[in-house]
């Protein structure tokens, strides 16, 4: 939310356009939560999506989330955030692009150091750290609208760029990536206490208060600079601020979304270890993955392979890079989940406990739309775009390879249900 507007605004440069993206991210995503909300009801087990895919379709396509999770999208996403979180700490520390690597990489590094002295002590933290961040936006926000203007800046005709079909659905799959995240409440089902009411209802709420968040952040941001000021800026909320009440006004905003990043940065380190530890217990990775600290209880292993491939991305590739990767590769596993409540719904003995409104449209439209987000991707950024499915699709091979070799050592391949 505090990057990401600078990229949807460079896509659709109006303040029309910028809401319309956000809206159409917020609803898409919102069906994607039914979806996974559904599912999580009626398989609440550690892994979510993982579990989904792998139980609904075959175990190869459980793994080629997982692969795909690991080398790019949720490590990518850990990257990306952590890049946020350094380059609004350069209001403090006056950082050059090493300098902001080095601190991103730090980050991931102490929070990953956090969860793996021990599960407990990593929720404990981040609820801390969710109740200061949701308190940062509504300061954010609440703060922007007392001290903008009265009337936005003036823009110039030739300052407003036109777009169509193909920018907004770029703006939005770059929307997506600040939505990015909702599915990881999935990955925690067998520990969530009613897990079937809890999770949809955190769902629900929590991608509506988010999406009138962004909404309103933006129509800040918008009130107080112009569309080539947004373009432009890489810490667009501080430059909001700087511009209303002076420098005193940047520092303080950039210390508040540094919080909002590390918070979000620590849900994700906490979450993708779930989806590793799984798949070494269904032996589709290294059982030594898999393995539980003996005295903090942790998946410790899996979490330090995280830590070290994110701190990886954050060294070799742009933050435009990882998102457009990561969102592009992960919408089309997506899709395959709103085509799973088609499929289940026709099986019988299938009684989800949270059953997701408006079947079949609602899914429909969800895979409708996910699937336009992957072409025009594929249209607008082939080489990107070729990158990441190939590096889903290198999985291939590799599943085909580690099943055999489970063969040749004497262990049955898994399988649903199994």
């Amino acid at each position: 939310m505090f990057v990401q507007a600078s990229e949807i605004t460079a896509r659709v440069p109006s303040t029309t356009g910028v809401v319309l993206a956000w809206l159409l991210a917020g609803g898409l995503t919102l069906l994607g939560a039914q979806v996974c909300a559904e599912l999580a009801s009626a398989y609440p087990r550690t892994g979510g999506v993982y579990v989904f895919l792998r139980e609904i379709y075959t175990p190869a396509l459980g793994f080629l989330w997982g692969w795909a999770m690991f080398w790019s999208m949720h490590s990518g996403i850990a990257a990306a955030v952590a890049t946020v979180f350094a380059r609004y700490a350069g209001i403090f520390l006056n950082l050059d692009d090493t300098g902001t690597r080095l601190l991103a990489v730090s980050a991931i590094l102490f929070l990953s150091a956090i969860n793996y002295a021990g599960t407990r002590t990593g929720s404990r933290f981040q609820a801390i750290i969710t109740a200061v961040k949701v308190a940062a936006v509504v300061t954010i926000i609440a703060a922007g609208w007392w001290l903008a203007p009265e009337s936005p800046p003036a823009v110039a005709p030739a300052e407003v760029g036109e777009w169509g079909i193909t920018g907004l659905m770029l703006a939005v799959s770059a929307g997506l990536f600040a939505f990015g995240g909702w599915h990881m409440v999935t990955y925690t089902a067998e520990e969530t206490v009613d897990a079937a009411r809890t999770i949809p209802r955190a769902l629900m709420i929590g991608i509506a208060v988010v999406t009138i968040c962004y909404v309103g952040l933006n129509a800040v941001y918008l009130s107080v600079l112009s569309v080539p000021e947004v373009v432009a800026s890489t810490r667009v909320a501080a430059d909001t601020f700087d511009r209303l009440v002076g420098p005193g006004g940047a520092v303080a905003i950039s210390a508040l979304v540094m919080v909002s990043a590390f918070g979000a940065l620590n849900g994700i380190i906490l979450a993708g270890p779930r989806v590793y530890y799984q798949m070494a217990q269904d032996g589709l990775l290294f059982r030594w993955a898999g393995a539980v600290h003996p005295r903090f209880q942790t998946p410790a292993r899996a979490i330090v392979l995280q830590a070290v491939w994110s701190s990886v991305l954050v060294w070799t590739g742009t933050y435009r890079a990882l998102f457009t990767r990561v969102i592009y590769t992960e919408w089309i596993f997506f899709a395959l989940l709103g085509v799973a409540v088609l499929l289940l719904r026709r099986r019988p003995g299938y009684h989800p406990a949270w059953p997701m409104p408006l079947v079949p449209l609602a899914p429909l439209v969800f895979v409708l739309a996910s699937a336009a987000i992957v072409v025009n991707q594929l249209i607008a950024d082939p080489r990107e775009s070729a990158i990441g499915l190939g590096l889903v699709l290198s999985g291939l091979p590799v599943y085909w390879l580690w099943s055999r070799l489970r063969q040749g050592f004497g262990e049955a391949s898994p399988t649903p249900d199994s």
